[in-house]
């Protein structure tokens, strides 16, 4: 069962949607109908989506609107901060798409098989280029801080996406460094969106990092979840085929731990995703079975549970409205509920 989208992103994709479209009015005509069709603004011929648009479910920026009320400002004082995080999230997708050979996102073909590689590179570079816009278009020192923010989130986004094309080319990826590479690829970035409504708004440092701890705990937890879904995920649910993560072979969270187990079912794992010949069905069966006989899965879920409940005592401990406080744990509860 689909758990229940919270109302505050529901309310995020609102506030934030024409702010969204607007700034992307700005690119130029053949780039912007590629980053138009990638955030559900438009079909691929450009014509407007309309509401049932598959577009992203605004989690980021329901979590940026959220900080600058955690700091006691409107929402809508946390829009362009709100919107320069969903652009920077699209960037990583657009790019993503193209380094992992996806032909599928949000149940419609990925924008690169539409428009070809070179566009939908262009696309994400311009949104980048979009997010930071729209926060050094504020004059006041927060608006320079939240794009130092936003960067350094780039920064580390880029290093985890690096780190994660070189596990592909090694068979003797650790845990360590799969965890450390799912910090900097996707938590990072939570962490941001986290804290980043907030910074722009002029709250205080302490905060700030209250609320950049919750989101990189969360972030890490909704990394986990997703490795989950990547292979043991339904399509209607992740948009992609099922077992995607091993066809793809990627060194995901539960695939390097059962790789890294120390037991057989772990052993006949690499001996299975070393081969050179493509996965049949069958062996992508065998391969999500023994991901699971040798303790791939359970870890995962653990580790999942134990970054949820340190991402809650962040929130206990930074001090903000109590309405404020429940909404995150809602959203943080509805980005790693278990959909397999």
């Amino acid at each position: 069962m689909t758990a229940t989208i919270p109302a505050g992103v529901e309310s995020a994709r609102d506030l934030t949607g024409p702010a969204v479209a607007s700034a992307v009015d700005r690119l130029s005509p053949d780039v912007r109908i590629v980053a138009s069709y990638h955030l559900g603004l438009t079909d691929a011929e450009g014509r407007p989506a309309g509401r049932s648009a598959p577009a992203g479910k605004a989690l980021r920026p329901a979590l940026a609107l959220l900080s600058a009320r955690a700091a006691g400002a409107a929402p809508e004082r946390g829009v362009p901060a709100a919107a320069a995080v969903e652009f920077v999230h699209n960037f990583s997708l657009l790019h993503d798409d193209i380094m992992d050979g996806d032909t599928e996102r949000r149940h419609r073909p990925t924008a690169w098989t539409v428009y070809g590689v070179g566009a939908a590179i262009l696309a994400g570079d311009a949104l980048l280029v979009l997010a930071q816009d729209l926060l050094l278009e504020n004059a006041a020192p927060q608006g320079l801080w939240a794009s130092r923010c936003l960067s350094a989130a780039v920064q580390r986004l880029i290093a985890g996406q690096g780190a994660d094309l070189a596990f592909e080319r090694r068979d003797n990826v650790t845990l360590d460094e799969c965890q450390q590479m799912a910090g900097d690829k996707t938590a990072a970035l939570m962490a941001c969106a986290c804290s980043i409504g907030a910074i722009y708004v002029g709250a205080p440092a302490e905060l700030a990092m209250g609320l950049a701890g919750f989101g990189a705990h969360v972030g890490l937890a909704f990394q986990l979840v997703d490795d989950l879904l990547g292979i043991w995920g339904a399509p209607e649910i992740t948009g992609k085929p099922v077992r995607s993560d091993l066809r793809a072979r990627k060194k995901s969270l539960p695939v390097v731990a059962a790789l890294t187990s120390g037991t057989e079912p772990g052993r006949q794992l690499g001996a299975l995703l070393r081969r050179t010949e493509a996965l049949t069905e069958d062996d992508l069966v065998r391969a999500a079975a023994l991901v699971e006989d040798a303790g791939g899965r359970e870890w995962a879920e653990k580790a999942a549970d134990s970054a949820l409940s340190s991402a809650g005592q962040c929130l206990a401990d930074t001090d903000m409205p109590d309405d404020v406080r429940a909404e995150f744990a809602g959203i943080a509860e509805f980005i790693t509920a278990r959909q397999w």
